[in-house]
C-alpha cells in the first residue's frame, strides 16, 4: 500500500511498502520514493527520512541539473540506434569471440544495458549520447556477461582483458547519468 505525503521541506514522498529488510531513499523527478519493509512502521520510516533531510535535499538539487542536462540533448531514432548499436555490437563480439542471442534496444531509464540468462542483450538507445569510448565499455560490459554472470571479481577480470580501463569507464560513466532521464 502506498502512502503519499506532501513535505514542507521536500515536496511529494512515496511511502511503498518493499520486500527488502533496510528502508531506502530514491530521488525521482517526480517524487522521493521509501521503500518501506514490511518490519518497518511507516512512523520509523517517516523518522528516518526526517535523519536524512540534507541528503534528500543534495539529490533533488542534483536531480534537478540532470534533468536540465537531459532537456538539452538531442532526440534519438529508435530505428537509427537499433542499426548503429547492433552494428558495434556485432563488430566487438566478432573481435573478442563473444555469442550473444537476441539484440533488443530500448528507451530505459535506470540501466544502460543488461545481459539476460539466455544472452539476450538489452540496450538503452541513449547510448548514443554517450562518447564512443563508453559505448563501447558498455557493449563490452554487457558482452562479458554472456560469460560472467555477476560482477564477481572474476567478471571485472574478464571485462578488463577486453576493455582496459573498465574500472575508469564506469566511473566516468557515472557522469552522463542525465542521459537517462
Amino acid at each position: 500500500m502506498d502512502h503519499l505525503v506532501e513535505h514542507p521541506e521536500i515536496g511529494a514522498i512515496r511511502y511503498q511498502r518493499s520486500k527488502g529488510r533496510r528502508i531506502s531513499i530514491s530521488v525521482r523527478p517526480e517524487f522521493v520514493r521509501v521503500a518501506v519493509p514490511r518490519r518497518q512502521s511507516f512512523k520509523n520510516a517517516q523518522k528516518f527520512v526526517e535523519s536524512r533531510i540534507g541528503w534528500i535535499k543534495r539529490r533533488i538539487s542534483e536531480m534537478k541539473v540532470r534533468l536540465e542536462k537531459s532537456r538539452a540533448l538531442p532526440e534519438l531514432d529508435r530505428e537509427d540506434a537499433r542499426k548503429i548499436l547492433n552494428q558495434r555490437l556485432s563488430e566487438l563480439a566478432a573481435e573478442n569471440d563473444f555469442e550473444y542471442n537476441r539484440v533488443f534496444i530500448r528507451s530505459q531509464k535506470t540501466r544502460w544495458g543488461s545481459c539476460s540468462t539466455k544472452n539476450n542483450i538489452n540496450l538503452n538507445m541513449n547510448l548514443l549520447h554517450l562518447p564512443s569510448e563508453l559505448v563501447d565499455y558498455v557493449l563490452l560490459h554487457e558482452l562479458t556477461h554472456t560469460r560472467v554472470k555477476d560482477h564477481s571479481p572474476n567478471f571485472w577480470d574478464e571485462l578488463e582483458t577486453v576493455c582496459p580501463d573498465a574500472k575508469k569507464k564506469r566511473h566516468r560513466l557515472k557522469k552522463y547519468g542525465y542521459c537517462l532521464i
